[in-house]
């Protein structure tokens, strides 16, 4: 499954998120569940899925979060859809959206589905153009996190955090979303130490998660090695793929599935 966990992990703790981030009513998200389906039979996965709890009236939403270029996005993700009405012959209407980081990343061909996107049933996000994060609702702007390089992500960090800190979270919980934007930070600076996360961020509520202590508390001073298997670790927890883990922090795939190997051979070891 390509699913970004992040994305997963947002749309399901906070599915308001993604009512407005496709323009509709927030309080949407109170009829619908949210979740990965897998399709009998085959070897797909659909990245997410809003299913109506309540009546037939509402569509359900089909959700992909597409980071890496596939040209075959498409055709993929219209046999997914498909084959999942097929099989279980829902008596409501659907919609998709594609969420891409940039445009560019946007590589598939439309040719044979292009009355899906001109009758707008299917429509993509592109989160570099949904303009400057002060000016947004706090959950796109969390999103928003999520692509920014570091220099900007330092201070998208900051301005969140005053702004949850000033209840404007538009009825998000505050601890939990606390925790997710130090989920993504982590995310984007895995080989930061604790003493350089705390001096650019200086913040008493972080400092404090769970998240953050178990990544960098317990390993950092063991040593360059045991900080980064510990991170492997934490990011393996999160479902990241090999692949995901290995980019973010600058390493062979090689060197990731040795390391993974490694946790894997001291947990049996434990049992």
């Amino acid at each position: 499954m390509k699913t970004d966990s992040i994305f997963y992990r947002l749309f399901q703790e906070f599915p308001s998120i993604f009512f407005e981030l496709i323009g509709e009513p927030p309080e949407e998200a109170n009829l619908y569940q949210f979740s990965s389906v897998e399709v009998k039979q085959t070897a797909f996965r659909i990245d997410g899925v809003f299913l109506p709890t309540q009546t037939e009236e509402n569509p359900i939403y089909f959700v992909e979060v597409q980071f890496q270029p596939d040209s075959e996005i498409y055709s993929r993700l219209f046999s997914e859809i498909c084959l999942y009405l097929r099989q279980n012959k829902p008596q409501n209407d659907w919609f998709a959206t594609v969420i891409y980081p940039t445009r560019s990343v946007d590589t598939g061909n439309i040719k044979h589905y292009r009355e899906f996107f001109a009758s707008q049933r299917v429509s993509r996000i592109y989160l570099d153009e949904l303009g400057e994060a002060t000016s947004l609702p706090i959950g796109i702007a969390t999103i928003k996190l999520v692509i920014s390089d570091e220099e900007t992500a330092i201070a998208l960090f900051r301005q969140l955090i005053d702004r949850v800190k000033q209840n404007v979270g538009g009825g998000i919980p505050q601890q939990q979303l606390l925790q997710l934007i130090e989920t993504i930070i982590v995310y984007k600076f895995p080989r930061m130490t604790r003493e350089e996360i705390q001096a650019m961020f200086s913040l008493s509520e972080l400092k404090q998660t769970r998240f953050y202590q178990d990544a960098f508390s317990e390993g950092i001073e063991q040593g360059k090695r045991e900080a980064t298997l510990n991170a492997v670790r934490q990011f393996l927890a999160l479902g990241l793929s090999l692949e995901q883990i290995a980019q973010g922090l600058s390493l062979s795939l090689e060197e990731v599935r040795q390391m993974a190997q490694q946790q894997s051979s001291n947990e049996q070891g434990n049992s």
